[in-house]
């Protein structure tokens, strides 16, 4: 598919004009249109094929003030520059007027580059720029104002487009004045990202002396969705102050502060232009050219599934506290869905974000600036006991069938441990144990197997050490290992640490995404992945010139007996009537899991952790999960049954969808795993 973007030459010479205060030659304005109509037909990011040898190039989209989207400005190539004459001596029998010395000048300025797009997996915008326009004021030329005239000029202007835009506008005094005194020739701007309406009214009043100024400025047009993976970006910097110095900006730049706009600021960040300008001795302008368009930044195509992503948030949403949730290709690794609420919406960043917001957002209880999905850990309670399963089976310490009774409390110790339920089960087998979550049954099952093989395979599953998602600040979560032990408890492991261990109690820490990709390798047979939330970076062209492949970390043999009693155990969490999360279940489909109910944090303030992880079909599992829910402090009548496995079961019933009856005997494309296989 190709989107036909367009930017026409208007508005460019428009942006140069402004700056420089006279229209820019026809012949330079014929040169960027020409430029701009190669750049047309530029196709939408998709995924594509590596090629052999590509270099790095520039891509981007922009949005014209009229919401049409359009290309920026293709590569131009640099031209040398002239070297610096320097200054003749004077003519002794000539005098040498004082106003050519101070006005005549030539400057170079350097235009901002528009970033690139940040996309989802199918093309759809996630991050894009746009052109805003800001408000400035023109002083006469050449500067000859006192400073109260000065003082007066500016005022009366100030409350000219105070009256035109309807909006309060206050400037520093001392500073404008400054400004006038130091940089005259250039606008001053009093107003930054003027909306439609403002810019409407500015042209029905014409106002001498006031111009607008495009400017690139970053926009997200999905709002919120998947706010705390794109991250936001700020200016670096304010606007030029002081004498005018060759090669400043015409306006701040915008750099990535948080998400992917930072891991990939490089990429997403353009080259910039030059400007050439003359003033003549009264401080006219006198010539202008742009000798180099900027270039604009590089496009990154994520994993995301943009539809998926505004399902799973929807879903988040109606839970009203607290969660997150994460969806993921156990084929692939790839991240289809990754999201924290509440969120924010990225656009408050621009082109600045206020005190007021941004103590708005620092207060709130809910902290929704915090990217739970991978920046919190949290105990995982009995999701856990999936991993003590594992280990303990595949690893011949306990027989699928071996019983083991199912008391309501046993001693260890001299430590009395507890199961969940107030009397006694009876003997259960694993995946009677695993429906019931029976704990006494997984205290006996960790201390038979010891704690190294539950944290060889928590730490193969990814668990204890970040996924390496190309975000900043990333939790690693935490295993009981025997060094963590000795530093922070001065002790080994001791028996009682293997029972927490074996329920995900004690000091064993996990975050979403974590648990998401650890599923994905009970569902695909035991291949763990590298997560992957990029897929590629494309230059303008839609060439890839930063790829990231399939890449798997481990492979974990999992035998067929261990891996069918795993199935059968986490298919009857959610179908059987023991179960703990029948409300995941979607008609038509098989879908398992296991939930967890985990406290955490200091006791006055102390929350449940309600968890839901699994896959769904059972049998070409499409989808893993991993469903976090934070409870209210002090409820403790909090379960990942009834709170994390319904927001599975909202996500699922949207994204599993029966395919047609002609399409059964399609081909696969991608190559899966047979979760029965012996590896």
């Amino acid at each position: 598919m190709r989107r036909h973007l367009a930017l026409g030459s208007a508005w460019l010479c428009d942006s140069f004009a402004a700056v420089i205060r006279r229209p820019l030659p026809v012949a330079l304005c014929v040169c960027i249109s020409a430029v701009c109509a190669d750049a047309q037909d530029a196709p939408r990011p998709t995924v594509v094929a590596y090629p052999k040898a590509v270099k790095p190039g520039a891509g981007g989209a922009i949005i014209g003030s009229d919401g049409n989207k359009s290309l920026a400005l293709a590569p131009t190539p640099t031209p040398a520059p002239a070297p610096a004459a320097k200054p003749a001596a004077p003519d002794p029998g000539l005098q040498p007027s004082w106003e050519t010395q101070k006005l005549a000048r030539n400057y170079m300025f350097a235009i901002p580059p528009p970033r690139g797009q940040i996309t989802d997996r199918n093309g759809v915008p996630l991050a894009q720029t746009r052109i805003g326009h800001n408000l400035a004021i023109n002083f006469p030329v050449p500067p000859r104002f006192s400073d109260d005239e000065a003082a007066r000029f500016i005022a009366e202007h100030v409350k000219q487009a105070q009256e035109i835009t309807g909006r309060n506008i206050t400037i520093d005094p001392a500073k404008a004045l400054k400004q006038y005194k130091e940089r005259a020739v250039m606008p001053m701007v009093i107003v930054q990202d003027l909306k439609p309406v403002e810019l409407e009214r500015l042209k029905r009043n014409q106002a001498p002396g006031l111009t607008t100024i495009p400017v690139y400025l970053r926009t997200y047009p999905q709002g919120a969705t998947a706010a705390h993976v794109l991250g936001f970006v700020g200016r670096q910097g304010g606007f030029p102050s002081g004498e005018i110095e060759n090669n400043e900006l015409l306006w701040p730049e915008f750099e990535g502060r948080d998400g992917v706009e930072k891991s990939f600021n490089t990429q997403l960040t353009g080259k910039l232009g030059v400007m050439q300008v003359a003033f003549d001795s009264k401080g006219q302008k006198a010539t202008e050219k742009v000798t180099l368009p900027p270039r604009p930044g590089q496009n990154v195509v994520m994993s995301l599934d943009l539809k998926i992503q505004q399902i799973v948030e929807k879903a988040l949403i109606a839970a009203k506290r607290p969660c997150a949730m994460v969806v993921m290709d156990p084929m692939t690794g790839e991240i289809l869905a990754m999201a924290s609420e509440p969120a924010f919406d990225p656009n408050i960043y621009i082109p600045s974000v206020s005190p007021e917001v941004i103590e708005k957002l620092t207060k709130d209880p809910f902290n929704p600036l915090f990217p739970r999905a991978y920046r919190a850990a949290y105990p995982p309670g009995s999701i856990f006991k999936i991993i003590t399963g594992l280990a303990a089976l595949n690893d011949g310490y306990v027989d699928p069938e071996d019983a083991f009774g199912g008391e309501a409390a046993i001693k260890i110790g001299g430590t009395t441990f507890r199961n969940w339920k107030h009397s006694d089960v009876g003997p259960l087998n694993f995946r009677e144990a695993l429906i019931q979550s029976c704990n006494t049954y997984f205290y006996k099952m960790g201390l038979k197997s010891g704690y190294r093989p539950i944290l060889d395979y928590g730490s193969r599953l990814g668990l204890g050490a970040k996924t390496g998602i190309p975000v900043s600040s990333e939790e690693p979560g935490n295993l009981m290992t025997p060094e963590y032990m000795q530093k922070h408890h001065g002790r080994g492991i001791m028996p009682g640490d293997v029972a927490n261990m074996s329920i995900g109690q004690g000091d064993t820490l996990v975050t979403p995404v974590q648990m998401a990709s650890a599923m994905c390798a009970i569902a695909n047979g035991g291949t763990v992945f590298q997560p992957r939330l990029v897929l590629q970076v494309q230059d303008l062209d839609g060439r890839v010139t930063f790829g990231y492949d399939t890449r798997v970390r481990s492979q974990i043999d999992i035998h067929r007996d261990t891996m069918k009693a795993l199935r059968a155990g986490l298919e009857g969490v959610v179908s059987s009537g023991n179960g703990t999360a029948g409300r995941a279940g979607v008609p038509g489909f098989k879908v398992v899991g296991k939930t967890g109910t985990a406290q955490w944090g200091p006791k006055k303030r102390e929350k449940v952790a309600a968890w839901f992880v699994g896959f769904a079909p059972l049998d070409k599992p499409q989808y893993a999960f991993a469903v976090l829910y934070e409870g209210k402090p002090g409820d403790n009548d909090v379960h990942g049954g009834t709170y994390a496995a319904p927001i599975a079961g909202r996500v699922l019933k949207e994204i599993l969808k029966v395919p047609p009856k002609e399409e059964k005997k399609a081909v696969v494309k991608k190559k899966r795993v047979d979760p029965d296989s012996d590896n």
